[in-house]
């Protein structure tokens, strides 16, 4: 489980400060609240928000597990990738791994989403066909540091949730800083 507490977030509410109050009046249902209309969509529908990635590595990434010792989720996870590329030519889908690969401890094939409209119309749809198996969906953001966080704290799982290897986020943060330190050495040296 991800500690709530290892990251800051910022308010919800910033550039939305000092604004008249928000009426108590509740629709027909008698339920919900009437909003306050002003006629513009919010940029979410058109763009992912800062600070997810925009341009070809995809705003998300969803990762489609199976147990690879399992035939019959291996046959089912074979068939929903062959329907996933059939049917979603345009997203970017990744090899069918037959073995753990990365932070994921079973084996899996991954799926890109580069559009808000990508993903409205794929993880509703992945709801309905992913039968027995998991999927994890991830943002991606543009500070590779916050791979980790984006594969935890940001992430929400389908299905059952499968515990990620997390090691190897932190072997890229000290493989990270030691390539850091070595060009601060070499610049060092050349000063």
């Amino acid at each position: 489980m991800t500690d709530q507490f290892a990251f800051s977030y910022p308010s919800p509410l910033e550039g939305y400060e000092n604004l008249e109050p928000l009426p108590e009046e509740r629709n027909e249902d008698g339920k919900s609240f009437k909003n306050p209309q002003h006629g513009i969509l919010s940029k979410a529908y058109e763009e992912f928000p800062d600070p997810l990635t925009k341009g070809g590595h995809g705003g998300f990434d969803i990762h489609i597990y199976h147990f690879q010792n399992n035939p019959d989720q291996v046959a089912y996870a074979r068939a929903l990738w062959e329907r996933i590329r059939r049917e979603f030519p345009e997203l970017r889908i990744y090899t069918f791994f037959d073995k753990p690969i990365g932070p994921h401890p079973v084996a899996m094939f991954e799926v890109n989403l580069f559009t808000p409209a990508q993903f409205g119309a794929f993880v509703p749809w992945l709801v309905i066909h992913r039968g027995p198996l998991s999927a994890l969906i991830h943002p991606n953001t543009h500070d590779e540091s916050e791979e980790e966080r984006n594969h935890t704290q940001r992430a929400t799982w389908l299905g059952d949730r499968i515990p990620l290897d997390l090691r190897i986020f932190k072997l890229m943060k000290e493989a990270e800083k030691r390539k850091e330190e070595e060009a601060e050495k070499a610049k060092d040296g050349r000063l």
